[in-house]
């Protein structure tokens, strides 16, 4: 999950799961709570990493990807190949803010900067600060804007002809949701006699799963029902890609955390043998 800070990215991911896996942590003796604003340089049309600004912000993220694909195809070419450890990225979700009106040219400079390495997929976050049309127009506007800059984003394969009709209903809307429009909570509040997650204001009450307030049923659903096709476009598009790059360039496998010593190789084969 990548996007701006204070987008409810860890939020969300807590409401996919049901759980808190990203509680709020406190830091014992800490002296007080610091906030660090990273300020972007502007950017002009063409992708600069020359620039330090643009760059440091892009760095870490792909630095992460190309170390999976790397990792697993250094895991690839061992000798042991029966039992390799898939940590590559297979999505990213990207928020973008809704106070904007679109994109912004850091989404689209970092997006085009990934699309070629994992499966994108577009979120919209804190749904409940929009109205239904206000959503329908930041939506059109987004889709509208990723393909004016050539973004390539994960499209959901059509529904096979011999499916059922439902299923072949659920693709429709779910391609047509994107990009997914999304409230995520850490509350359990009451809403018609039951306890659900949803955020509570003066005006009413927002819940999560309720696909009349936001997407994040449709953004479940897609996750769940497409995460085999999301595993075979990173296998078959985006390592390929990358396996390919690599080995043109040649040269010995390199991996930053872990280098591969004689003990290891000996493992291998014993493993092997056996």
């Amino acid at each position: 999950i990548v996007g701006e800070s204070g987008l409810g990215k860890s939020t969300l991911i807590n409401s996919l799961f049901l759980t808190d896996l990203y509680p709020e942590r406190i830091i014992p003796g800490a002296a007080g709570k610091h906030t660090f604003l990273l300020d972007y340089c502007p950017l002009g049309s063409e992708r600069d990493f020359s620039n330090p600004c643009l760059f440091c912000s892009f760095k870490t993220i792909i630095s992460y990807i190309d170390e999976q694909f790397e990792r697993y195809l250094h895991d690839e070419s061992g000798l042991n190949r029966r039992h390799i450890i898939d940590n590559r990225v297979h999505c990213c979700f990207y928020f973008i803010s809704p106070f904007g009106h679109g994109l912004k040219p850091l989404d689209v400079e970092f997006m085009k900067a990934i699309h070629n390495k994992v499966n994108i997929v577009p979120v919209i976050a804190k749904a409940d600060t929009l109205s239904l049309k206000e959503r329908e127009r930041l939506k059109k506007r987004i889709r509208d804007e990723i393909e004016e800059h050539g973004i390539k984003i994960y499209h959901l394969p059509d529904a096979e002809s011999d499916e059922d009709e439902d299923f072949k209903e659920q693709t429709r809307l779910l391609k047509a949701s994107i990009p997914f429009c999304v409230v995520g909570s850490n509350q359990l509040i009451e809403a018609k006699g039951k306890k659900v997650r949803g955020r509570l204001y003066p005006w009413g009450v927002v819940e999560v799963e309720n696909p009349e307030h936001n997407d994040f049923l449709k953004l479940r659903t897609m996750l769940i029902t497409h995460m085999q096709d999301l595993q075979e476009v990173t296998q078959d598009l985006h390592y390929e890609n990358f396996r390919s790059e690599r080995l043109k360039r040649g040269g010995r496998l390199k991996i930053e955390d872990e280098e591969v010593n004689k003990d290891q190789i000996l493992l291998e084969k014993e493993a092997e043998v056996r």
